[in-house]
């Protein structure tokens, strides 16, 4: 059972770090244009984009987060 979940464990932190590497990506390719569009004009796809992978990382540190919360748990009895 452990063995499981430190794999699962290792997946989460991975895709955690892929999920700020793209999300950090999409904000590097924020043009001028992107900053200084109108208010009302809406997001942009790059804004869509970053607000997507930062939200998918705050998932996955949860996922991994409860995972080492599991993992501690069972190491306690």
């Amino acid at each position: 059972m452990n063995t499981i979940l430190v794999i699962a464990l290792i997946l989460a932190m991975a895709a955690t770090l892929f999920a700020l590497i793209r999300g950090i990506v999409a904000f590097l390719q924020t043009t001028k244009e992107d900053l200084n569009a109108p208010e009302g004009s809406g997001p942009s796809p790059a804004r869509l984009k970053q607000n997507k992978m930062m939200m998918n990382r705050i998932l996955f540190q949860a996922a991994a987060i409860i995972i080492v919360a599991i993992l501690l748990m069972s190491k306690g009895h």
